[in-house]
């Protein structure tokens, strides 16, 4: 159709869509979402080729968050029966760290839960980075602490960190509706410190609590605007005990135009599938591969996610291959000067033209991730099949391994 020739065309020059054009692709029908993947994929080849970029979320400090961001088990007021611990030794940080590594991550997400970090939490997290970058020095650190206070970003880069993690969420109109504890500009505003400490700075959005397809438009598009390195695209796990519990509202297709719609506005950045993706793209998470070039391996902050095995053999059965550590994951006009591959904030080009799971203010989902029951592989099929419609509450457990945890993690 001509809208996807327009829209490649386009994704191959860097050039912005249309607000129109953006809403045309959520539009578009379950018939022609084969049509949508496969026009979103030859922008995401042309930048990416065939490589997926491994991420591993390490949770520092979990629950007990005095936010009231509504999609977040750890927030305040949260039922949920999260596991609940205070900071982690930099030394078990470095280990989990370090499973994911062997796994084939290739950046490791540090996540807190609160508010934003003290300057003490600060110099915890410094030594973790420093812990973990002396057991690997090529890996990618990316710190996500909540709103940031001035000079804290740059005290984490002085440490080692590569990049910074705050999400945008959703639109900018619809925040109050989700969390009332802090605004949508504090949230801009940390990802500008990540911006100005020399940080890759990342920041992402939640669907699929009850946003429209306009307010997907409008954070998509905000995001471009901020011009971060990667851009994660959480699907919300409505874990009971929160809000948003009820909230069923995605079906893999819906995912699917979500991804590509994220892709032709942003073609150049790391487009990351983070929490949800096993809940609400199921059985379709190869084809979601055709146009994310990221995604997170293994288990999220609070919930279960598919077995770090079973996402490197769906990598590969799918025709593609995971990223190496001295590969630069962005393209050359982004690349960054430092050599980490996280991206550059000098260059322009931003999100095209110019990434909280992940949830509150993690680099995954603090909502939940995808999940699967005992040990990370599939839970027993249910007695009759669930229709495309109905909540998969099957399919989300809380993550009971891991950092926080004697169990060994899920990578």
């Amino acid at each position: 159709m001509d809208l996807l020739n327009t829209l490649v065309d386009k994704g191959l020059r860097r050039e912005s869509p249309t607000r129109e054009e953006a809403l045309a692709v959520l539009a578009t029908s379950d018939d022609d979402v084969l049509d949508v993947v496969a026009a979103a994929g030859k922008v995401r080849r042309h930048w990416f080729g065939r490589r997926v970029k491994l991420n591993y979320l390490v949770n520092l400090k979990s629950g007990l968050c005095p936010e009231d961001c509504s999609y977040c088990s750890q927030r305040l007021g949260s039922k949920a029966e999260i596991l609940k611990y205070t900071w982690l030794k930099p030394d078990q940080a470095s280990a989990a760290a370090a499973a994911g590594v062997s796994g084939g991550a290739k950046r490791v997400c540090l996540v807190a839960s609160g508010r934003g970090p003290t300057d003490r939490d600060v110099d915890r997290v410094s030594d973790t980075i420093k812990a973990i970058k002396e057991q690997n020095e090529a890996v990618e650190v990316c710190a996500c602490l909540g709103l940031l206070s001035d000079g804290q970003a740059e005290r984490l880069r002085e440490a080692g960190a590569d990049a910074y993690n705050h999400n945008l969420n959703t639109s900018e109109s619809t925040y109050g509706d989700i969390t009332t504890t802090h605004t949508y500009a504090d949230r801009v505003d940390t990802v500008n410190k990540a911006h100005a400490a020399g940080l890759s700075a990342c920041s992402g959005l939640i669907a699929g609590m009850g946003e429209s397809d306009e307010d997907l438009v409008d954070v998509v598009f905000s995001l471009r605007e901020l011009d971060p390195d990667s851009v994660p695209v959480n699907f919300l796990i409505p874990m009971e005990g929160t809000p948003l519990a009820k909230e069923w509202h995605l079906t893999p297709q819906r995912c699917l135009r979500i991804l590509a719609m994220t892709r032709f506005v942003c073609p150049d950045v790391e487009v990351r599938i983070a929490g949800g993706r096993e809940v609400h793209l199921r059985t379709m998470q190869p084809l979601a591969l055709h146009l994310a070039n990221s995604i997170f391996l293994g288990d999220y902050l609070t919930s279960e996610g598919q077995a770090g095995h079973t996402d490197l053999e769906m990598i590969a059965d799918a025709g593609f291959e995971v990223e190496g550590a001295g590969e630069v994951t962005l393209p050359e006009h982004r690349a960054s000067v430092r050599g980490g591959g996280c991206g550059s904030h000098e260059g322009g080009g931003g999100c095209g033209s110019h990434e909280g799971a992940d949830g509150d203010t993690g680099c995954g989902s603090h909502a939940g991730g995808g999940s699967h029951a005992g040990g990370g592989v599939c839970a027993p099929a249910p007695a009759a099949p669930h229709l495309t419609d109905e909540p998969r509450t099957d399919l989300v457990a809380v993550r009971r391994r891991g950092a926080g945890t004697d169990l060994a993690p899920n990578a």
